[in-house]
């Protein structure tokens, strides 16, 4: 691990410890976007994680940069979750933006001073992108009027531009699909109602509708043809992201269990000493260390033509992972495992939550399967004995002629 890899690291261990776990309880209490925390995230260097340093970022490549999840992941991972979001959008502004974007823009969300997010997902289609209903149409002076709506889009109202997924023309396909950032402050730009969301209230998550929104072509990030591509690339990202920030959910509930489960006394001992508390948390534990090891895997491959099947797997296995330790550890502390105070009811629907967001297991075992498909296509065939009567293709043909 570099100096600065270890560096970051600890900066967001710190956020995670003085600034997210001891405040995100009052956050949902009071259903308020902790902005003066991602401020304060930003002052340390988190909000530019894949930025070059020449526009203020660290310029971690995403193998190390992923990392930083897992930390901030111990505090809140729906926190780490939105932090992700904005470094993802950061990235794409730097890497693919145009000058006068990046001039405008990306030092201030480097810095944390403006926040960033991302809009994919629609009200009817979900999942299948290819189904996208909102529009943009260009305009004879090269701007853009885009109407249409995004769900489950992430710090509604509270982030300063979205890098919005849109289509260009009715042909079916995505050949003429687009991405571009646009304002929050946009004339025509609005939000839904704020879903309720029990494990994370104070993340503001609705519904965009945008109603002849104008855009300056300034704010293109990728042209019409590379907007499906480059949102793909984006997803697989947040899927390793999501995972990361699994694995530091499943530390805090382990944490929890065990901080716990060493004081308390039963049966003439203390519960840690007891063989069945140790195989618990045990497994746990071992979980744990797979998790991390698959998702860094997964951060490795990303960009190459392996990155999307170990991001599927990442994203399959890990938040699954986090369902089941959450709730090991809630079982293994006993009903006061279900009190607030302690967390683990909070961690539970949190991982849960994971488990959907940015592509839900489902799609992850869709993306593996296909996958295996196509691995079994190369294999010999290994003969199969035939069922009573059954006839083959090759008996048909020979019985034709």
């Amino acid at each position: 691990m570099s100096d600065k890899l270890e560096t970051i690291r600890a900066a967001a261990r710190d956020h995670a410890r003085d600034v997210i776990a001891p405040n995100v309880d009052a956050w949902n209490a009071e259903r308020a976007s902790p902005r003066a925390a991602s401020d304060q995230a930003g002052a340390v260097g988190l909000t530019g994680l894949y930025a070059p340093e020449e526009w203020g970022g660290q310029g971690l490549p995403l193998s190390e940069g992923i990392q930083v999840d897992e930390q901030l992941g111990t505090g809140d991972g729906a926190y780490a979750f939105a932090l992700s979001m904005h470094n993802i959008c950061t990235f794409a502004g730097c890497g693919y933006g145009t000058d006068a974007f990046k001039e405008k823009w990306v030092n201030d969300l480097t810095s944390g001073r403006k926040l960033a997010n991302f809009a994919l997902t629609e009200p009817q289609p979900g999942s299948d992108p290819m189904k996208m209903y909102t529009r943009a149409t260009i305009n004879g002076d090269g701007t853009w009027t885009i109407s249409g709506a995004k769900a489950w889009v992430s710090l509604a109202t509270e982030a300063d531009i979205y890098f919005t997924v849109v289509k260009t023309s009715d042909t079916p396909g995505h050949k003429d699909m687009a991405m571009i950032a646009i304002p929050a402050d946009a004339p025509g730009l609005r939000f839904g109602p704020l879903y309720d969301t029990p494990s994370c209230t104070f993340l503001p998550m609705s519904e965009m509708y945008l109603d002849e929104v104008f855009v300056s072509e300034d704010n293109i990030i990728l042209p019409i043809g590379q907007g499906l591509q480059g949102s793909l690339m984006a997803i697989d990202i947040a899927r390793v992201s999501i995972a990361s920030g699994c694995c530091g959910l499943m530390q805090a509930a382990l944490d929890t269990a065990l901080a716990y489960s060493k004081t308390r006394k039963m049966f003439g001992g203390k519960n840690l000493e007891l063989d069945g508390i140790q195989w618990m948390l045990g497994e746990v534990a071992t979980d744990l260390e797979a998790s991390k090891l698959l998702y860094r895997k997964a951060a490795e491959a990303l960009g190459t033509p392996e990155g999307p099947l170990l991001a599927a797997h990442a994203k399959r296995f890990v938040p699954d992972a986090a369902v089941k330790a959450a709730n090991t550890c809630t079982q293994l502390i006993g009903g006061i495992g279900l009190l607030q105070p302690y967390g683990l009811d909070r961690l539970s629907r949190l991982a849960q939550m994971l488990r959907i967001v940015d592509g839900t297991t489902e799609v992850s075992r869709v993306v593996i399967g296909r996958a295996l498909q196509r691995r079994a296509a190369g294999l010999p065939d290994i003969p199969v004995p035939k069922g009573y009567g059954e006839i083959t293709e090759d008996d048909a043909m020979i019985a034709a002629e």
